[in-house]
């Protein structure tokens, strides 16, 4: 008698129903996080907005805060790639960029691109911080990583030969003009263009740091 064949166990289409579903509910904790505050959200509003029950997100993300740190994590790169953002392809073009004014202004039109999708999330995590041990603890995060990043830039602006400042200094004005704060004065509240804020940010860099 014929026994009959065992067909392998093909995991491919619930681990791609898995991940459509985890990024469901990434856009619609970012979407509340943005739109009402992270202290407002609720776990059972952001499943309600999603489409999956309460349960799922825990079982996904365990809790809130571990929800907050990878939205922040999608929210930073565009997507949900597990890849550190100063070693995404289109930073790690800029960083190959000998030269140093023409890489800055490829940087400051990466940085306003990234601060209309960022800025408003961050926004959202510091207003919440005073009363949110965890978004307190999540924008401190996020200093850290943005401060990380941008030591990498300088020191291997640095390297160029081209700077006119120390690398610290290059590092602290860089630091200091991409926070999103002057990104949301002078395009949100002052109605400049992005391509506008781009332009004068790469001049200002360039004035301030190159040779």
């Amino acid at each position: 008698m014929t026994k009959p064949v065992k067909r392998s166990y093909n995991s491919t289409g619930r681990r791609a129903q898995a991940q459509q579903t985890q990024r469901a509910i990434l856009r619609a904790a970012h979407d509340l996080f943005v739109g009402q505050g992270y202290g407002r959200t609720t776990i059972a509003q952001v499943a309600e907005r999603a489409g999956v029950s309460p349960e799922t997100i825990y079982a996904t993300f365990r809790n809130k805060a571990t929800l907050l740190h990878r939205t922040w994590d999608v929210t930073i790169g565009g997507d949900d790639e597990e890849v550190v953002f100063h070693e995404r392809p289109e930073v790690m073009a800029i960083r190959a960029e000998p030269d140093l004014a023409r890489r800055l202004e490829l940087h400051a039109r990466l940085s306003t691109a990234t601060a209309r999708r960022m800025t408003p999330f961050v926004r959202s995590v510091q207003g919440a911080a005073a009363s949110e041990p965890s978004a307190a603890k999540m924008a401190t995060e996020m200093e850290r990583q943005r401060l990380a990043g941008l030591s990498v830039m300088a020191r291997e602006a640095a390297e160029t030969g081209q700077l006119r400042v120390s690398e610290e200094e290059c590092r602290d004005i860089m630091w200091a003009t991409t926070d999103g704060h002057l990104w949301h004065q002078l395009v949100v509240e002052r109605g400049w263009s992005d391509e506008k804020y781009a332009e004068w940010l790469a001049r200002t860099w360039i004035a301030h740091l190159v040779l």
